[in-house]
Order: structure tokens, then sequence, then C-alpha cells
């Protein structure tokens, strides 16, 4: 959810209840505070808290961008893309360019303007890493959300030394200050320790 600390505009909440409910078609669930929900709604909404603890003035580019980092993520399915790591990057190279299109249109939709569609864009592309903070804080909360639910599934079908590799790189593409969150994330006995060991 957005803080309310500031009660976001009609066009921010328009751009982040069309996303909500793009999102809430996911088949998919997860269990999130304990409550099943659909995947990519509930990792939009951590997303967005994370953002907000990172940066505790976000823009609406980052805050449009974090609800739609992974916008209706299921319709192009990894399976579409041959195994292995070349099938991986082409299969992510296509979601980012389909999620980065389908939130400039929402946003425009919601009465931004082409400009701010293209930034927001930029932002869930991740391009200017290493030079625009705001899109280091995007990858920040990108990492802190799959360290938070993804740990333990992924370390199943990968085997925990591939995995302690996978979480090794997201470690290194994490500003400082969120590799200090992540050692404080209350996960599971087997996720803690992979942790630590990507960390070694």
């Amino acid at each position: 959810m957005v803080s309310d600390a500031t009660a976001p505009s009609p066009r921010l909440s328009a751009a982040l209840a069309a996303i909500d409910a793009a999102n809430a078609d996911d088949p998919h669930t997860i269990v999130a505070n304990g409550v099943a929900r659909p995947k990519e709604l509930a990792h939009a909404e951590l997303m967005t808290e994370w953002v907000q603890r990172l940066d505790p003035d976000p823009d609406d580019a980052q805050l449009v961008a974090a609800r739609a980092h992974h916008l209706r993520r299921w319709v192009l399915p990894r399976s579409d893309y041959p195994d292995g790591r070349a099938g991986y990057l082409r299969w992510r190279t296509a979601q980012s360019k389909r999620h980065a299109a389908e939130v400039g249109d929402i946003a425009t939709e919601a009465g931004y303007d082409d400009a701010f569609a293209a930034d927001v864009s930029a932002i869930v592309a991740k391009r200017g890493l290493g030079t625009d903070p705001r899109v280091q804080t995007h990858e920040d909360a990108l990492c802190l959300v799959f360290l938070q639910t993804q740990i333990e599934a992924l370390a199943e079908k990968l085997g925990d030394d591939h995995m302690a590799e996978v979480l090794a790189k997201s470690l290194v593409k994490m500003s400082p200050a969120a590799r200090r969150i992540a050692q404080d994330l209350d996960l599971g006995e087997r996720a803690a320790a992979l942790l630590e060991m990507a960390g070694d």
C-alpha cells in the first residue's frame, strides 16, 4: 500500500488501481502475511512497501514502477523459452520490454504525460542502474522481495549450492544499506542459511 503520509494524487491512485486490477488476475498464488494472494499482486504491494522504506520520499514514477515491476508476468511463461541461461536471458528481456510498454500505457491512461510514462518504463527496465538512485532503490526493493518470498521454493528446484550462487549475484546488485536490511530479514531456517552462504 502507498503510505498515508501524503494522500496520492488522483492520477497516481488511478494508475495504481489499474495495475492492481491487472495483477489480481494472476492464476498463481503465494502466501503473504499468512494469506494466500495472487502472486504478482502480493509482490507488487511488497515492492511498494520496500521502495517507501528505502526512499521515504519517492516520486510518482518510482511508486508506479514499483507496483508494475512484474505486471501480468504470467502471460509470458518462462516455459515458452528454451532451458538454460540463454533462454532465461531472452525471456527476461522480453518480459522487461513488455512490462515497460504496458505500464507506460497505464500511466498515460491515468493522466500522466509521455515523458512520465517513459520515465516509469526506464525504471521498470532498470535503465540507469548505477547512475539513477531511483533505479538502485527499485533494484534493492526487487532483491528484498525476492529474498522474502522465493528463496526456499527456488532452492527446491536449483539445489542449495546453485541457489547460493543466485543469491550471491543478487547481493552484489544491492546497495550496502539494502544488504544490511537483508541480513535482518525474518527468513526460514533454510533461507537464512543460504543467504549466509551467499554472503561468505
